[in-house]
């Protein structure tokens, strides 16, 4: 009786392991900026079989911030996957003496960071990552800027993701390069062709983006 009982206990045991197993959920940090924030939620949702799903307090503004907080970010979390993204506060010209939000001023203002600066910090940042984590990295391209932006010129934003682009395969990082998929989406569900961000619906189009490069990247972690 007592072999039977212990075989039993084993066979529970082993069950409760591989069920644990197969339903442990994908841990993902999502770091970025007021876009990120934007789509997280239906990122969360689209994947909420699949991963929890987190972003970093607050803004992650520009690369500089983030290589001032990135470790705090990071913490002792155990993360599969950190997804991370800096750009916009980066190629945006400012201005003290202006009265647009953020004091935005392409015309008379000075780049937040130059690209040179850019790709320097980009490269601190992915090496700090990869100190402090084991997780997989992704980097996210910079969304399309409209015309009549106050503070941004639409063509910096090719050059800056070219250079992000390049940095990232570098260090063998994979890019979920939206920047041509966020073009029709913001003619459709932008704010305006002064305005970076979109409305809800805007949102969760650029959250299908993410949704589907993160779904496969989930997928080859449990190979």
């Amino acid at each position: 009786m007592k072999k039977i009982k212990g075989s039993c206990l084993f066979a529970i045991i082993l069950l409760f392991t591989l069920t644990s197993t197969v339903h442990k959920k994908t841990r993902i940090l999502i770091i970025g900026d007021s876009i990120s924030i934007g789509y997280t939620p239906s990122v969360e949702q689209s994947l909420v079989e699949k991963a929890n799903v987190w972003h970093n307090p607050g803004n992650g503004q520009f690369t500089g911030n983030g290589l001032e907080k990135l470790e705090e970010w990071i913490g002792q979390g155990k993360w599969d996957i950190i997804q991370v993204n800096w750009g916009l506060w980066d190629l945006c010209y400012i201005n003290p003496d202006s009265k647009s939000q953020g004091n935005r001023d392409k015309i008379n203002g000075k780049v937040r960071t130059p690209i040179d600066d850019y790709a320097a910090n980009l490269e601190a940042l992915i090496q700090l990552i990869k100190k402090k984590s084991n997780a997989k990295i992704i980097f996210v391209t910079t969304t399309v800027v409209p015309g009549n932006e106050a503070g941004r010129f639409p063509e910096d934003v090719i050059r800056y993701n070219d250079v992000a682009k390049r940095i990232m395969k570098e260090n063998n990082v994979l890019v979920n390069d939206i920047y041509a998929a966020s073009i029709p989406i913001h003619e459709k569900f932008g704010l305006g062709d002064d305005d970076v961000h979109y409305t809800v619906k805007g949102y969760v189009a650029l959250g299908k983006l993410i949704t589907q490069f993160l779904e496969k990247e989930i997928d080859s972690l449990k190979k």
